[in-house]
C-alpha cells in the first residue's frame, strides 16, 4: 500500500503506477489529480506521460489549446506520440490510437471532451489534473452543470492527493481513500493515516473523521506514520508555487 508521498516527483511517481495498475484491470475512464495550488502542469505531464511512451505512435496526447501544446512539443523535443490541442486541425483520435490522455481540461472544453471520449468508445482515456469542477461558476447553467455531472460521474480516480490544514486526502489505485492528519509525536510533527473508505469522503464525512481523530484513532485503522512530512509537504507548495 503506497504511503503518503513526501515530494512531487514521489506523487508522479505513484500516480503513474496507480493509473498502469487501474488499466491492467480493465478501467477505461481514469483521472487523476494532484490538488494543489499554483501547480505548473507541463513539467507534472513532462514527468508522467513517459511511463505510457512505450505505445509510441498509439498514444495521443491533447492540451486544452494550441498554444500548450505548442508549448509542450517544444520544451519536449521530438515524441513518438502525437500531441495536440482540443480544437486543433488534425486533432480526431484515430483508429490506431490506443490510449488518449487529457492534459488539465479545463470546464470551457467539457464537450470537447466528452465527444473524443465517446469516439475512444472503450479505449483507455485518462485525465490528468481535470479542472472541471467550476463549470457552475462560469455560468453555463443547469444544463452545463448536468453534463459535467454525467460526465465526471463516468470517471474513476486513481490517484487523488489533495493538502488540507493540518490533514491530507490520498488515493491510489488499487487502495482506498485514505485520510492523513498531522499529529504532534515527542515534539515533531508526523502524518498518520486516520481513516480509509472505499469512496471518496465529502465534506461532512472529512469533517467527522477529524473530529474523530482529535480524539482517538479508530481501532480498525492501523496507523502508519510519516516522521517529518509537514516540513516536506510545506518545502513542496512552496516549490510548486515558484
Amino acid at each position: 500500500m503506497p504511503n503518503l508521498p513526501e515530494t512531487l516527483e514521489e506523487a508522479i511517481a505513484q500516480a503513474t503506477v496507480a493509473t498502469q495498475a487501474a488499466i491492467a484491470d480493465g478501467y477505461t475512464r481514469l483521472q487523476v489529480e494532484l490538488q494543489f495550488p499554483e501547480l505548473k502542469i507541463l513539467p507534472v505531464a513532462q514527468q508522467f506521460i513517459p511511463a505510457f511512451e512505450d505505445r509510441g505512435e498509439h498514444l495521443r496526447v491533447y492540451f486544452p489549446d494550441a498554444g500548450a501544446a505548442a508549448l509542450a512539443r517544444r520544451d519536449w523535443g521530438e515524441k513518438p506520440y502525437t500531441i495536440r490541442g482540443l480544437r486543433d486541425l488534425n486533432a480526431e483520435i484515430q483508429p490506431e490510437d490506443q490510449l488518449i490522455l487529457f492534459v488539465e481540461p479545463s470546464s470551457v472544453e467539457v464537450q470537447d471532451v466528452e465527444q473524443l471520449c465517446q469516439v475512444a468508445a472503450e479505449r483507455p482515456v485518462v485525465m490528468l489534473n481535470p479542472r472541471l469542477e467550476d463549470i457552475a461558476i462560469i455560468g453555463i447553467g443547469l444544463a452545463g452543470r448536468q453534463l459535467r455531472e454525467r460526465f465526471l460521474n463516468s470517471f474513476d480516480s486513481c490517484y487523488y492527493l489533495q493538502p488540507l490544514e493540518k490533514a491530507a486526502i490520498f488515493r491510489a489505485y488499487p487502495s482506498p481513500w485514505q485520510i492523513w492528519v498531522e499529529k504532534e509525536v515527542d515534539g515533531d510533527s508526523e502524518y498518520e493515516l486516520v481513516s480509509e473508505t472505499p469512496h471518496k469522503p465529502n465534506g461532512e464525512a472529512i469533517d467527522q473523521i477529524l473530529m474523530t481523530a482529535a480524539g482517538e484513532m479508530p481501532e480498525q485503522v492501523q496507523a502508519p506514520r510519516k516522521k517529518g512530512l509537514l516540513a516536506s509537504m510545506q518545502q513542496f507548495l512552496r516549490a510548486l508555487s515558484q
